[in-house]
């Protein structure tokens, strides 16, 4: 007998952003949690910029216009800063 099994990637639902966090809550009732500054875009970005984002691809990813961020629920999940993060912390 064989089964078939599958891997529904979880979506981002809800974005909050305070001065030190982002948490993400995704579709499967979690939320995720990282330090903001793994995104410095989002860092130095006002408190209104950073609640204005748009999820992407019905919650694959979220998008800050103002900052031009793009963030992957994947990536989030693998605990994958930004580039920028990774470059000045290597």
């Amino acid at each position: 007998m064989s089964s078939l099994v599958l891997e529904v990637a979880p979506r981002a639902m809800e974005v909050v952003c305070s001065d030190d966090e982002l948490r993400v809550s995704l579709t499967d009732g979690r939320w995720l949690s990282v330090p903001l500054a793994w995104f410095p875009r989002l860092a130095h970005a006002s408190a209104a910029q950073r609640a204005q984002y748009e999820l992407l691809g019905e919650g694959q990813g979220i998008h800050w216009p103002a900052v031009d961020e793009d963030i992957s629920v994947l990536g989030l999940l693998a605990g994958q800063a930004s580039i920028e993060f990774r470059t000045a912390h290597a």
